[in-house]
């Protein structure tokens, strides 16, 4: 059952939900363009949860207002760290885990020493849209927990053959590859019930290999 909270900082606040009561929690922040209420934001929380791990997904403050545009980087970056500390005193081990602007906030916070198990990235924005030459990758080098990425081959916000170059390299990788699967939740034969269902079971085969020890 999943149960409502609200995540305070500063003078600022959002809401939070809840599932699940493992000792391993998943602190998954949604994209740019959807919020936690998105169909496959409550299947990946349900589904996660199913699987043994406590999890917890929260809005942005944009989201929040009713707003699309997101806030300045600073303020997204302090929503999600009180939402991980939110979670954090309820688990023994905290993973980060995140679509697209999510992931990448995550990346962010543990690139700043925020203590977490490992991070998992569904659709990670390598790139904005149309400028492949502006890569995000700078805090990777700080980064030195194990990652897993979702990696669909047709992302055109991470073009495949960046992702080979600047992702696959890195030290403690595991990349699941998508496919014909694009940015988004459809097209290539996908759609938000069945790239869920690979996400969750990418993501919970993959916790059971860290939390053990057997990461490569």
């Amino acid at each position: 059952m999943s149960s409502h909270r609200t995540i305070t900082w500063d003078e600022e606040s959002v809401t939070a939900i809840s599932e699940g009561d493992g000792a391993t929690g998943v602190l998954v922040a949604h994209g740019a363009g959807t919020n936690q209420e998105h169909p496959s934001m409550v299947a990946l929380r349900a589904g996660l949860a199913a699987g043994g791990l406590r999890v917890m997904t929260f809005n942005y403050p944009y989201t929040e207002r009713g707003a699309k545009r997101p806030d300045r980087q600073d303020k997204l970056l302090a929503c999600h760290r009180a939402a991980a500390d939110t979670l954090s005193g309820d688990v023994d081990t905290l993973f980060l885990a995140g679509r697209s602007m999510g992931g990448r906030m995550g990346t962010i916070l543990v690139a700043e020493a925020y203590p977490a198990a490992g991070l998992v990235l569904y659709a990670y924005p390598l790139h904005p849209p149309g400028k492949p030459e502006r890569l995000r990758v700078s805090q990777f080098a700080d980064i030195d927990v194990p990652m897993l990425f979702f990696q669909g081959t047709k992302d055109t916000l991470s073009r495949m053959e960046l992702f080979e170059e600047q992702i696959s390299p890195l030290a403690n990788v595991q990349v699941e590859i998508l496919e014909g699967a694009g940015h988004g939740y459809r097209g290539g034969g996908w759609n938000v019930e069945t790239i869920t269902e690979r996400y969750v079971k990418g993501t919970l085969d993959w916790i059971g290999t860290v939390s053990s020890g057997r990461t490569k």
